[in-house]
């Protein structure tokens, strides 16, 4: 997709999350966005121009870290039940309580007790949020293995964005086809009724944000709230107060020795 197209679509529907957010804060209502997929699909760039002008009080990004000593002996949602919305609130997950299904599944680190109850309790999970009023919407990003690939290498070579890059990623190409096993059952299992997966084709990134944001407003019944009139008021007449002697350092101003 060009990139005057894109951008300019983009900000309309940036635009629209916005009216979205209103409508979420005034009604009260609970919004729970998954994002999942292989590494390196676009998951974290959807993310950031889905949350990009929204209010971060209202719209929060949940990407959890490994799970501590303490995390690993409770049950297993439980640390991500912290993280679910309140009224008025969206959360979006970089990855979700789904790890169990991926990479916990291919790199070994559940038991085949503990995966096989996931896929027992998930969906079972997923409707009692439902139920409850939350808006639950998953997506899986798609990517295929040469594009996976040369967005790897694509992230080695840039000083920028190698943090992006762990062994954990670069050992998911080696695991590919396991990686596809364990997606294809957990969809098998988790795709209910209640809290359906939607695919997001990510071949193409600029494509993948707009699809993907243009059908999250398109499920979502939202409307365009009307904000109470703002006016600034005057800046009343000085009364003589004068600021006394800085106490702080000043920060030095770098900008004097750049090039015009």
């Amino acid at each position: 997709m060009k990139r005057r197209p894109y951008e300019k679509e983009l900000l309309r529907l940036q635009a629209e999350l916005v009216e979205l957010q209103e409508w979420v804060k005034t009604g009260g209502h609970r919004i729970v966005v998954i994002f999942e997929g292989r590494d390196a699909a676009g998951k974290g760039g959807a993310i950031k121009r889905v949350a990009e002008y929204l209010n971060p009080r209202v719209a929060r990004i949940a990407a959890l870290p490994a799970p501590t000593e303490r995390e690993r002996t409770q049950w297993y949602f439980q640390r991500y039940v912290a993280h679910l919305p309140a009224a008025g609130e969206i959360v979006l997950f970089d990855r979700s309580w789904y790890n169990r299904a991926g990479v916990e599944r291919v790199m070994g680190f559940c038991t085949q007790e503990e995966y096989t109850r996931f896929l027992h309790q998930c969906p079972i999970f997923e409707r009692l949020l439902v139920e409850d009023g939350i808006l639950l919407r998953k997506y899986w990003f798609s990517v295929s293995d040469a594009e996976q690939e040369r967005r790897f290498r694509a992230r080695l070579e840039d000083p920028m964005r190698r943090w992006k890059l762990s062994e954990m990623d670069l050992e998911s190409i080696t695991r590919w086809e396991d990686y596809s096993r364990a997606k294809d059952e957990m969809m098998v299992h988790t795709h209910i009724p209640e809290a359906p997966w939607y695919d997001v084709e990510s071949e193409d990134k600029r494509r993948a944000r707009i699809n993907m944001i243009s059908h999250l407003l398109a499920s979502i019944p939202y409307h365009e709230v009307r904000r109470a009139p703002l006016e600034i008021p005057e800046r009343p007449p000085a009364t003589g107060y004068r600021r006394p002697p800085r106490v702080g350092s000043p920060v030095p101003d770098v900008t004097r020795d750049l090039p015009e």
